[in-house]
Parts: C-alpha cells; sequence; structure tokens
C-alpha cells in the first residue's frame, strides 16, 4: 500500500464518520488553543514588564542607600547598615569619567492647590539631568534649569495629569501653586507618558533637590540614579560608584548598586519562566485530548472490524494496518493543532481590541511546540487502538467476532 493510499483511506475515514471525527478535533483544538493563548499572555507579560522597565532610561545605573547583608554567629541574624546618601555624595560621582549624567532623587507626596483646587501628588525632588537620564519630554516650557543643585528654588515641572486637573482647558505656564505652604511658579508641563512600574509620571511633579529637601526637611537622598556613557561603561560606572561612596561613608560599604540590564535579565528570567509554567499547565490538556482519542478509535475499530478483515483478507499486513490507524491518528492531531492555532488567533484578535495596550503575541516556540506535542500525545495514545486492530485474526473479523 503506497502513502497515497494510506492517505486517502485515512482521509475517507475521517469523512465516513463526521461525528466523531468533530468530536476528535474540537478536544484536540481545544487543547492548542489553550496552549497558544496562554503563552501568548505569559509573553505579553513578559514583553509589557520590560517595556516599562527599558522606558526608565538606557544605561542606567541605581545606587540605594543601604546594604543587606547577614552578621553575627549561631543563629544568622539579618542586619542591615543604613547611612543616607547625601547630595555630596552624588555630585562626587562625576568624578568618575564612565559617568555622563547623575541625577539624585527625593521622593514624597504632599497637597498641590491652585485656586479653589487641591490634590495629593507624588513630589520628585532632583536636578536638571533627570530629563536626559529618564528621558523625559516636555510638552510646554522647560524642565528644571541647570545650575547649582545646592540651591533651592520655588520653580516647579507639573505632569500632565497634575496640570490638567488644576488647570483644565487653561494656559498653566508661568501661574503659581501652592505644594504645602510653599509657592512655586510653573515652568514646564511635561508628555503624559503613562505609568512606569507603579509611579505615574502623569500624576507627579517635578521640584529641584534642594528645594525638596526643604519641603520634606530631610538630607538624604531616596537614590541616585546615573548614566553611563556608553552600555560598555556600565560596569566601570557601577565600580566608580561603589568607589566614589565607599570613600566618602568612611570605607564602608553601606550601598547597594543595581544596574538596569540586571534588572531587566531578573525579570525576563522570571516572566519566562511563569510562561513555560502556564504552557505546561495547558499542555496537560492535550494529554486528555489523546485520551479521548483513544477511546474513540478503540469504539471505531470495534465498528470497523468487518473492514479491517477485508483489508487482511485481500493481502494486508498487520504492519500496514497498524500504519493506517496511526496515520488516521497523526491526520487528526494535525488538524486539531491548526484548527486550535485558528481559535487561538481569534482570540488573541479579540483580546488586543479589548486591551490595546497590552502586547499580545505567541511565542515563536509556542506554535511548534503545540503542534508537536499533540501530533506525539495522537501517536502515542493511537498505538493501542492501532495495534488492536493490526492483530485481528481476519477469519474471525470477517465474521465480526
Amino acid at each position: 500500500m503506497s502513502p497515497e493510499d494510506t492517505l486517502r483511506f485515512g482521509y475517507r475515514s475521517l469523512t465516513g464518520y463526521p461525528t466523531r471525527t468533530l468530536l476528535m478535533l474540537l478536544a484536540m483544538s481545544i487543547g492548542v488553543t489553550a496552549v497558544v493563548l496562554l503563552t501568548s499572555l505569559g509573553e505579553g507579560a513578559r514583553q509589557y514588564v520590560l517595556d516599562r522597565f527599558s522606558a526608565l532610561g538606557s544605561n542606567m545605573v541605581i545606587v540605594l542607600p543601604g546594604r543587606s547583608e547577614t552578621t553575627g554567629g549561631a543563629p544568622p541574624m539579618v542586619g542591615a547598615t543604613a547611612r543616607d546618601l547625601t547630595l555630596g555624595d552624588a555630585l562626587a560621582l562625576y568624578r568618575s569619567s564612565a559617568v555622563r549624567n547623575v541625577a539624585p532623587l527625593i521622593v514624597g507626596t504632599a497637597n498641590i492647590a491652585y485656586g479653589g483646587l487641591r490634590r495629593e501628588v507624588m513630589i520628585l525632588g532632583t536636578t536638571a539631568e533627570m530629563q536626559p537620564v529618564r528621558e523625559l519630554e516636555m510638552a510646554q516650557g522647560r524642565f528644571l534649569p541647570a545650575g547649582e543643585a545646592e540651591r533651592a528654588s520655588n520653580v516647579v515641572v507639573l505632569g500632565a495629569r497634575v496640570r490638567r486637573e488644576l488647570f483644565g482647558n487653561a494656559s498653566a505656564l508661568g501661574e503659581w501653586v501652592r505644594i504645602e505652604d510653599r509657592r512655586y511658579r510653573v515652568i514646564g508641563i511635561l508628555t503624559d507618558k503613562g505609568e512606569s512600574l507603579g509611579a505615574d509620571i502623569g500624576d507627579s511633579v517635578f521640584i529641584p533637590v534642594a528645594s525638596a529637601q526643604q519641603l520634606f526637611d530631610t538630607e538624604g537622598l531616596f537614590r541616585i540614579l546615573v548614566e553611563a556613557r556608553a552600555r560598555e561603561s556600565i560596569p566601570r560606572a557601577v565600580a566608580a560608584a561603589r568607589e566614589i561612596i565607599r570613600e566618602r561613608h568612611d570605607g564602608k560599604d553601606d550601598v547597594t548598586v543595581i544596574t538596569q540590564d540586571a534588572v531587566l535579565a531578573t525579570f525576563d528570567r522570571i516572566l519566562t519562566a511563569l510562561t513555560l509554567a502556564v504552557g505546561g499547565i495547558a499542555a496537560i490538556s492535550l494529554g486528555v485530548a489523546g485520551v479521548l482519542i483513544m477511546n474513540v478509535m478503540l469504539v471505531a475499530v470495534s465498528q470497523r472490524t468487518t473492514e479491517i478483515g477485508l483489508l487482511k483478507a485481500v493481502g494486508a499486513s498487520g504492519g500496514q494496518i497498524l500504519r493506517l490507524f496511526l496515520t488516521e491518528a497523526a491526520m487528526l492531531s494535525l488538524l486539531g493543532a491548526a484548527l486550535g492555532i485558528v481559535l487561538a488567533y481569534i482570540g488573541i484578535g479579540i483580546l488586543g481590541q479589548m486591551f490595546p495596550n497590552f502586547p499580545l503575541s505567541p511565542p515563536n516556540w509556542a506554535l511548534g511546540a503545540a503542534v508537536g506535542i499533540s501530533l506525539v500525545t495522537g501517536l502515542v495514545f493511537g498505538v493501542m487502538p492501532a495495534r488492536r486492530a493490526a492483530r485481528l485474526d481476519p477469519v474471525q473479523a470477517l465474521a465480526r467476532r
């Protein structure tokens, strides 16, 4: 029996029992749809988080006060050295040739008021270098003025949402707003950049770092954002930050320095593992579909006993009967996988319409894995009914015993 005859026999068997074929295709397609759709959601979540974190800037090194360490003997105790980062620490980082920009940062919340309107916002105290470090774009006016970081001035840059809610359609540039008990002149409006790892830039306002120190009565910085001159300069910038801060803190290594690439790599590993996990869970449904194929094909062998006996009577061997049933199982698996991929893309399209800002696309490996697993599942669970059909005695089969 030629391969063409085998395929033709399988096609006629599938079309000869449409209800049975439809049920098996449905079971297999549901499993493939689940695998492709869930891995698309996992991949979309991974890409969404990476895009958001990449939007923080490029070639960034972050210096945080404090360094967690394990100290003492048995039993171990978790301790932490905490010494504030100062504005002097931040400015000292310019001694390194690997550093392009340094943006000290103080974060707090306060009430901002204009006219009869008042709302609580996030106050970010920083310098002019924050604009290139965070790649902030201005909608109107200008960002914080360059100059001496230690000098306070009563100027403020508003996020887009803050401007919209306080001023409506009126112009905000040049107007005076009140933050707590201090007055600030609006010199710029930021574009609506959206949220960045939970911090909504549009719902924030920027003031000079020295003004923020006075407003919140603190000398300590929340963190220091450092922009390296190039991607290749990041290791030197990290080493310089540790060394310079250590010198200024009496030889104590009491800061934590992290790089943007390290954080991105960590997120990438975690979310890739999550995507594989949900894909694996969804693949279980393909196993269930395989069990259904096995059961239905066992019933089919019983129903087609006469047909099998006739094939053997005209000379078909047991191996040929085995190949006929395995081919039928493979065709069912591949057709079910194709139907499942179509359904998955329809679901992705619907979700894309509902959540346009969420990137949804299956990873490259998911489609191949879904088709491969469905094919293997169909063949594995098709072996038992195929072997039963191959072992039938032709005389008893023709007598339907």
